[in-house]
């Protein structure tokens, strides 16, 4: 009987290893707002998937998503729907896999934002966010020494507790084997995030995602990169964003909302003029996605209005991604004159790419003040001569030549709201700090 029983748990043993073998990548959680959420999975081979999910407080109150079967036409991902939640609720999730329950290795909850408005003061939060992931692998990296590296960086920010991770692009680097297939662009995303380092922030923060030239297409890549259907079908596929695109745009823009702020995700590849081309009045935007943002900066009612874009808006250096460079400061001049013109408050430019970090500010007199929080990279290469260059919009003290990535807060009452900045380097060390209070 005892020999029986071993083999019976030996079996079962074995049997759950196979069913956990099938997850490839995830958990990852998507967006989250007060009545729906999104979770990403990456299978092994096709396989049907689904949650249940049920309020803390209440085990018996079962609800379930849609059922996905994974297949390699879609890189064996998987966005499975929360749909029918209730704001400011915690919640536990159940993942199955062929009808089978996976144990996690992380707390499978999640808890929806608050309905504040009209009855209680704005709730505190904190989100964190970077650019410049970079993932060796050796058979396609350039030769000679790694440039990417320090992926510790990854379980300090989990260990933070953000409740969202914001990523400023180049969250993969596609190399020249990887550009011109949708195998080699699934293969590169695939491979980077199977790092054990990133595992425990994608279960356990919410993640918003914007791209740049590296997991757009080629460095410095623009509207001409003749691939960018699949490589925006590999972003929409391996992210979980709320949209992709807004209106007829087919672009990876995007909003959403948290307490009393709101994020602007644009995309400044998909419409962007040749950096090489000689021509007056340049777009990096494009024109739709412009009146876009002007439309919805004009009708918000955040604290913070937060546009989030690849390369750095104020910094007038001139050099590398700056606005300025290229032949794009005429744009870069109307959007500041449309913020001037429009009285519109507490603008800030969340951007990355550049290989260092550093904060900009615009004060000019009787006019809205407008900040550029530049933070990169995580764990690609640092360009450490990036506080050498002439930013005179730099705010002294603030440049960061190593690897980092920021912590923002806002807190406090409705009147006394604050923004803090807080730079920290890989081992999780504060490098920086700048308190930014509303107008």
């Amino acid at each position: 009987m005892k020999k029986y029983f071993t083999l019976l748990l030996s079996l079962f043993s074995v049997a759950l290893f196979a069913q956990n073998n099938l997850i490839q990548n995830g958990p990852m959680k998507g967006y989250i707002d007060m009545k729906e959420a999104a979770l990403w999975l990456q299978t092994t081979k096709p396989a049907e998937v689904y949650i249940q999910y049920y309020p803390a407080d209440d085990l018996n109150q079962l609800h379930f998503s849609n059922k996905v079967t994974t297949d390699y036409e879609t890189a064996l991902t998987a966005h499975l729907y929360a749909d029918t939640l209730e704001p400011g609720t915690t919640y536990h999730y159940d993942l199955f896999i062929n009808g089978n329950k996976i144990d996690l290795p992380y707390p499978a909850t999640f808890t929806t934002q608050q309905i504040w408005k009209w009855r209680t003061d704005a709730p505190d939060f904190k989100f964190a966010m970077g650019s410049g992931t970079y993932i060796n692998e050796t058979a396609y990296d350039r030769p000679g020494h790694s440039y990417g590296g320090g992926y510790e960086i990854y379980n300090h920010i989990a260990d933070m507790h953000p409740n969202f991770f914001l990523w400023l692009g180049d969250n993969v680097y596609l190399r020249e084997p990887d550009w011109n297939t949708r195998a080699g662009i699934f293969h590169r995303y695939t491979h980077d995030r199977k790092i054990p380092e990133l595992q425990k922030l994608l279960a356990t923060s919410h993640h918003y995602a914007i791209w740049d030239d590296h997991d757009y297409g080629t460095n410095d890549s623009d509207k001409s990169f003749w691939n960018k259907n699949e490589t925006f079908n590999a972003f929409k596929l391996f992210w979980a964003n709320p949209s992709y695109g807004v209106g007829d745009m087919n672009s990876a823009t995007t909003l959403f909302n948290w307490s009393d702020c709101d994020f602007f995700l644009l995309d400044n590849r998909t419409f962007r003029d040749p950096d090489k081309r000689i021509e007056e009045g340049k777009s990096e935007l494009g024109e739709e996605q412009l009146q876009w943002l002007f439309d919805n900066l004009i009708n918000s009612y955040g604290t913070f209005k937060f546009v989030v874009m690849g390369g750095q808006f104020l910094s007038n250096s001139g050099m590398y991604e700056a606005y300025t460079n290229n032949g794009f400061e005429a744009e870069r001049r109307r959007i500041i004159d449309f913020i001037y013109k429009q009285k519109i408050k507490n603008v800030i430019f969340l951007t990355g790419d550049v290989h260092f970090s550093e904060v900009s500010v615009l004060k000019e007199r009787n006019q809205p003040t407008i900040w550029d929080i530049t933070s990169s990279p995580l764990n690609s290469g640092v360009n450490t001569n990036g506080g050498s260059q002439p930013n005179s919009l730099r705010v002294p003290g603030s440049a960061i030549m190593v690897r980092n990535y920021t912590m923002m807060e806002v807190t406090g009452k409705r009147g006394e709201r604050m923004l803090k900045v807080i730079y920290y380097d890989t081992k999780g060390k504060k490098l920086y700090e700048q308190d930014i209070k509303p107008e």
